[in-house]
């Protein structure tokens, strides 16, 4: 059912990636046109890689594009001798692979004892107008369908990946994409502070103005330069080269977090995180950064691209998850797509 009110007056938030989960969302990948020049076959091995790193602690939901996919899904996943009772494959068509900005948003909240699962079904243009998108505007109806949960559509574009929150009320974006012209035209930050506030339940908004990542289309998620790790505790991507184009953008990012403070008024703990060596991909840098990890129920996916800096980001990760695992998941075809492990992920509450 689509409602009405926003969800924020009914009680409903956005939980941070931490808070247990029932399941992962992907989006199997079809589409050759994503990853020029790369082997679909590739991609694909890192998706088998996620589903076995996650389906013993949470069910793996994958959408198919057709009965094609679900069998090419379902011979790879079995080469891998990996549970069907812990991976739902759903035959829904889709343009394209990146779910976390044209899914379905999950909120929750606590009712008569009992929590609750919804989702915002926010607009998607595909980052502009970028590519094609008229399947993926359709997949959230098919899965509240199939899921037969409530959605809430607030009538304007956002991507998923374009919000951080730590599920007490405070949220990271950026103004190059949330106020960029092309999503919503002339939206002023008050009022996109108010769409935030009504339906993710966000109480406090920090804006990172430093831009976005070298080789990054999508006017710069926030999902590849900080995130937070706890709800007072942020990581940030941070670029030591001072000749790298990256550089000055991340220093003042990095500063700005530094100054902002919590709903309380408390200084938040800013953790840099180094930007991995240059991903080149036919001699265009590509978007590559280590922020865009995946939080699961007991493991932390984190994108490798090979050599020594992956293994430093690693032991920086590891005290920061003292509970959960941290899994390196080799990225270097997956961001040749231009997105990560966090982006075509979405990560599904437990009720």
């Amino acid at each position: 059912m689509t409602m009405k009110n926003n969800p924020a007056s009914l009680g409903y938030r956005m939980p941070a990636e931490w808070e247990p989960q029932s399941g992962i969302w992907l989006a199997w990948p079809h589409n050759p046109d994503t990853w020029p020049g790369k082997n679909l076959a590739d991609i694909e091995s890192v998706y088998i890689d996620i589903a076995q790193a996650l389906c013993n602690e949470e069910t793996v939901h994958i959408l198919v594009n057709d009965f094609a996919g679900r069998d090419k899904a379902k011979m790879l996943l079995a080469e891998r001798k990996l549970s069907s009772e812990q991976i739902k494959l759903h035959i829904i068509a889709h343009n394209d692979s990146w779910i976390r900005d044209y899914g379905p948003n999950f909120i929750i909240r606590e009712f008569e004892g009992q929590k609750q699962l919804a989702f915002n079904n926010w607009g998607f243009n595909s980052w502009g107008g970028k590519y094609p998108w008229n399947l993926d505007n359709k997949v959230n109806d098919h899965i509240a369908s199939a899921l037969s949960i409530d959605q809430f559509k607030p009538g304007i574009v956002l991507e998923g990946g374009a919000i951080e929150v730590n599920g007490q009320g405070l949220c990271l974006t950026t103004g190059s994409c949330l106020l960029n012209e092309s999503r919503n035209g002339k939206v002023t930050q008050e009022a996109m502070e108010r769409y935030l506030q009504d339906h993710l339940g966000i109480s406090k908004t920090i804006w990172l103005e430093g831009g976005f990542l070298d080789g990054d289309d999508t006017d710069g998620h926030i999902d590849n330069l900080a995130r937070f790790v706890s709800p007072s505790t942020v990581v940030c991507v941070v670029e030591e080269n001072p000749a790298d184009p990256n550089y000055e953008g991340l220093a003042k990012n990095r500063k700005t977090l530094e100054q902002a403070t919590d709903l309380e008024g408390n200084p938040l703990t800013v953790i840099p995180l180094p930007m991995p060596d240059p991903v080149m991909d036919q001699g265009i840098r590509l978007p590559a950064s280590y922020a865009n990890f995946y939080i699961g129920n007991r493991t932390v996916l984190l994108p490798a691209y090979g050599g020594e800096k992956d293994k430093l980001v690693e032991k920086l990760l590891r005290p920061l998850f003292p509970n959960r695992e941290i899994v390196p998941i080799h990225s270097t075809d997956l961001i040749a797509g231009l997105g990560g492990i966090h982006c075509i992920s979405q990560q599904m509450p437990s009720t």
